[in-house]
């Protein structure tokens, strides 16, 4: 393994389906404006309710990616 140098933005992810999805849309926009992504850390989880019930999740991320 060679060294990296990396540097770490967060972003939060969101969802209606769960935590999961939640994650996975927020690396997905990320990728899109940020390159060499590699590893992501959920720092936060929070969701909003409605009548009871789940209606929406958000996942605080830190993304590292390395510098070119």
């Amino acid at each position: 393994m060679t060294d990296h140098t990396y540097r770490v933005t967060e972003i939060v992810g969101s969802s209606t389906e769960g935590i999961d999805q939640a994650i996975r849309n927020g690396i997905d926009r990320a990728s899109q404006t940020l390159h060499n992504l590699d590893w992501f850390e959920v720092t936060q989880v929070r969701g909003h309710i409605e009548n009871g019930q789940i209606e929406h999740y958000q996942v605080g991320l830190k993304v590292g990616f390395r510098l070119d």
